[in-house]
């Protein structure tokens, strides 16, 4: 009986791990989506400044026309009314052009201003100086990776009291965020595991994601809804297992805030779409 329900936890745990890949998969899908645009817009931009140029070629001929015309003939009346038209027009045209140049530029930054505000924020709020945790932003998750030293002994699952104080900042990130979810990933170095309670890495980090979701939910009252518990075991190392400090590298505990798709793009998709038709 306890294989059976040991087997089914196995089995559970990795449909939720699938459904969490699923999500990066579905985002990583959506960023090369808005990455196609971006180019799209790129080149419509570089056609539009080379439009700007000519404009501006034009009126700068046309002034010159407009003075020679004044200095030639020492009177304003000589400058035809097509010509004054013209140059109106033109001068329109041109007022036209830099408008869109300039939604085109905010477009274009707009994705990298709202990742850039998102890590500030998040380095703002935790506070984090120290080389054991590291705080970053790839295709719009925040990843905050926290060496294993300071949440757990070797080869435990139990959460040292002393990493609550790690804990209750991110919480405070997630808390700050509730249209994120929240992925615990456990990461453990290639050595095997030496504990008669477990049967290998992938169980520790299973159980050390497990440990730090319950922390976040009992602890500080994240909604077990956005929690997910992965392991990794020792196979998405950072570096190769050939030292001491390697090893300690990649023994880490990563969460992961992964926002919904539509909301953090949305505002992006529509404004890049609106432009390309133009």
């Amino acid at each position: 009986m306890k294989k059976v329900i040991l087997g089914l936890s196995v089995v559970a745990l990795g449909l939720t791990s699938c459904g969490t890949q699923q999500k990066i998969a579905d985002l990583e899908a959506k960023n090369k989506e808005i990455q196609d645009l971006l180019n799209t817009c790129t080149v419509k931009l570089n056609s539009t400044i080379a439009e700007k140029q000519a404009l501006a070629n034009q009126v700068d001929y046309l002034k010159k026309n407009t003075s020679d015309l004044i200095s030639n003939v020492g009177n304003l009346t000589m400058l035809s009314s097509k010509g004054a038209e013209n140059l109106e027009k033109s001068l329109e045209s041109l007022k036209e052009k830099d408008l869109k140049i300039s939604r085109l530029q905010d477009a274009i930054t707009k994705k990298d201003s709202v990742t850039l505000a998102l890590v500030r924020s998040v380095k703002k709020e935790v506070g984090f100086d120290d080389p054991d945790i590291q705080v970053n932003v790839e295709k719009g998750v925040v990843y905050i990776s926290i060496a294993d030293k300071l949440l757990f002994k070797t080869a435990s699952w139990d959460v040292n009291t002393n990493a609550k104080n790690v804990l209750a900042k991110v919480a405070k990130i997630a808390q700050s965020k509730p249209e994120f979810e929240v992925m615990v990933e456990g990461h453990t170095d290639n050595v095997p595991i030496k504990n008669a309670n477990m049967r290998d890495n992938w169980d520790l980090s299973v159980k050390r994601a497990a440990s730090i979701v319950q922390v976040l939910q009992k602890d500080f009252n994240i909604a077990p809804e956005r929690l997910v518990a992965a392991g990794r075991g020792e196979y998405q190392p950072l570096v190769e297992n050939d030292s001491n400090d390697n090893k300690a590298r990649n023994r880490r505990t990563r969460i992961v805030l992964l926002p919904k798709i539509d909301q953090f793009y949305d505002m992006i998709e529509k404004e890049m779409k609106d432009l390309a038709k133009q």
